[in-house]
């Protein structure tokens, strides 16, 4: 009887304040006693209802070990430690720019009696940032972004999303790598997932056009900060649909949203499609046609060419076998008389120039390859050894140059051929068409029919005079390369000028040019050219003629038969004969060079494979 008394009092005291009796069991005080004092602040009703409502007072409040030292004042209530229940979170925080500018929890959760589950409603993370936030909140919510989350959609991205919930980290200054990068990673996340993209009505690949734009290569190889990203054109927190007149990127203020980066940028200049889809046929007809053009132009090139290599790499290795079994009947065939003398094929001026093509055009397949495969390893581990894509295109641009000085160098010396040299008979139009000249002639079509009879066993290999027909492709895919790779490079290193008389979507079409167009040159070059030079079975494993000007007569007779013949008949052997052949370091040294470039091609040629394989 005397314990019912006892209890029935404290019973009606819970009761009283709202409390359950659970809440009281043990615990150095009961939520009942510290509202006793505390209840002018502090709703119990509530507090029940808060996330912390199951907790006693003193599971935060450890300090408070006897009320009556409490009550006397001897007991003061210290900091409340979250980390005691909230590990991860607070190691989070710990971590963030909030810790750094001394922002502690309750800070942001003042309501700590009264908060309720968040249950991921975002407007509730909304709510509270804007407690600090007012400025960007308040754009946010003027947004696509901060609009959909007022409705309920549960897919546009809240405050949280991009930044976090605890672990917040610095920004930095707006030109950094790591800011860069932020602004564009954090909407990649989310615009990269074309099935969300998709039941939201939103534009699906938009991220994977981005990363196929000069800026998105940039980004992908680590270079963020060097080019545009998502919030610069769209902006941070206040992004609009186009149609909307306050947007960055609506059509009445893309000059000025454009003329961050490219302070001359003009009406003409901003018609660029920044996420065109070249694939797309109805929305992008110039891209898509441009497109199809290019890839049709590979593909003829190349199934040509590898085919006219394989059946000559086979034809050539029976030839081989041939003459080895003649060499081991003790026959050796016909024999040249002095042989072993060299003659001049090419002077001090084309080997120059060869050399100049090939620093170039390496150099140009170093340091632009990686910027077009930037979603493979090796292109960031190539950038990173130029110290950036800055240094990369600074290199790309010096090459592009010297190609321009060796191209106007050929029109040059074509002219001087042409008109002006006297040791060659005829006039301009017979030059042009003659035995010198590398412009095509019937004699080439012959030559063609004749190499294909031979590659089938139908007939003997053709004579050749001083220009091959795959020699003359060489040179003039030059000039179609010089049109193509050229002109598409210059508009794309300089288009605020081509911007102030041609439309942007003409860089679109740049770009497309300019990349299939290099494709094909390395492709080619590394495959088709290098057989044709250095890997058909006559010449393997090099040809150094290139490099020093000079071949054997039995060379030149087995080879150049027409052009010995002519030569021959003109009586000017002679003249092209070497009286010295070329000094010992000069030929280590250039054949060295040779070489390094041969292995470069060929390490190239094998990445390029490997990037379209993996």
């Amino acid at each position: 009887m005397p314990t019912i008394i006892r209890i029935v009092p404290l019973l009606l005291f819970l009761l009283a304040f709202g409390l359950p009796v659970s809440a009281e069991r043990n615990m150095a005080a009961p939520p009942s006693v510290c509202l006793g004092c505390h209840g002018d602040k502090i709703s119990s009703t509530d507090f029940d209802a808060s996330v912390h409502g199951k907790n006693g007072c003193t599971s935060c409040h450890v300090e408070l070990t006897e009320l009556s030292s409490h009550e006397k004042g001897q007991l003061t209530v210290g900091k409340v430690q979250c980390i005691r229940c909230h590990k991860k979170i607070v190691s989070e925080h710990y971590a963030s720019v909030h810790m750094l500018n001394e922002i502690s929890c309750a800070d942001c959760h003042s309501d700590i009696h009264t908060v309720s589950y968040w249950k991921n409603d975002k407007r509730k993370v909304i709510e509270k940032c804007r407690q600090c936030h007012d400025k960007e909140s308040t754009e946010y919510l003027q947004s696509v972004h901060g609009k959909a989350v007022a409705a309920g959609r549960k897919d546009s991205p809240a405050c949280s999303d991009c930044h976090g919930l605890h672990e917040i980290k610095p920004l930095g200054d707006q030109n950094s790598a790591g800011h860069k990068k932020f602004h564009s990673q954090v909407c990649m996340r989310c615009h990269s997932d074309a099935e969300m993209m998709k039941r939201n009505g939103v534009f699906t690949v938009a991220v994977q056009t981005y990363e196929n734009s000069y800026h998105g290569k940039n980004f992908r190889l680590g270079y963020a900060d060097r080019v545009a990203g998502c919030a610069d054109c769209h902006t941070s927190h206040l992004i609009l649909p186009a149609g909307d007149s306050n947007s960055t990127v609506n059509p009445n203020k893309l000059v000025r949203t454009c003329g961050k980066c490219h302070t001359n940028a003009t009406p003409l200049f901003v018609k660029f499609y920044p996420h065109a889809e070249p694939k797309d046929r109805g929305e992008y007809p110039v891209l898509y046609w441009t497109l199809m053009a290019m890839t049709g132009l590979l593909a003829v090139v190349f199934a040509v060419f590898w085919l006219h290599t394989l059946l000559w790499l086979f034809r050539g290795f029976v030839e081989n076998r041939q003459k080895q079994a003649l060499l081991e009947q003790g026959q050796s065939g016909h024999a040249v008389a002095e042989g072993h003398r060299q003659y001049r094929r090419f002077n001090w001026k084309h080997i120059l120039l060869h050399f100049l093509v090939i620093t170039s055009f390496l150099g140009l397949a170093l340091t632009g390859l990686p910027l077009k495969f930037s979603d493979q390893q090796w292109a960031i581990v190539l950038m990173k050894f130029y110290g950036g894509t800055a240094n990369a295109g600074l290199i790309h641009r010096i090459c592009a140059v010297v190609t321009f000085v060796y191209f106007f160098s050929s029109i040059a010396m074509s002219f001087h051929f042409l008109f002006i040299r006297k040791d060659i008979p005829g006039t301009w139009l017979q030059r042009l068409f003659g035995p010198d000249s590398l412009f095509p002639n019937l004699k080439d079509v012959r030559d063609v029919a004749g190499m294909m009879r031979w590659f089938l066993f139908k007939g003997p290999k053709p004579s050749f005079d001083r220009w091959t027909y795959w020699e003359k492709f060489d040179f003039f895919a030059v000039f179609w390369g010089m049109f193509a790779i050229g002109g598409s490079g210059l508009m794309l290193w300089f288009p605020e000028f081509f911007g102030n008389f041609l439309p942007g979507w003409m860089f679109n079409v740049a770009t497309i040019v300019h990349s299939d167009e290099a494709l094909l040159a390395t492709g080619f070059i590394f495959t088709v050219h290098f057989f044709n030079t250095h890997g058909r079975p006559e010449k393997f494993p090099m040809d150094f003629v290139i490099f020093n000007g000079q071949l054997s007569k039995t060379e030149m007779i087995e080879e150049r038969g027409e052009q010995w013949k002519r030569y021959e008949e003109a009586g000017t052997t002679e003249q092209f004969m070497v009286s010295r052949p070329s000094g010992v370091l000069y030929d280590f040294f250039i054949k060295g060079f040779g070489f390094i470039a041969l292995i470069i091609g060929i390490i190239l040629l094998f990445l390029i494979i490997y990037s379209f394989t993996a």
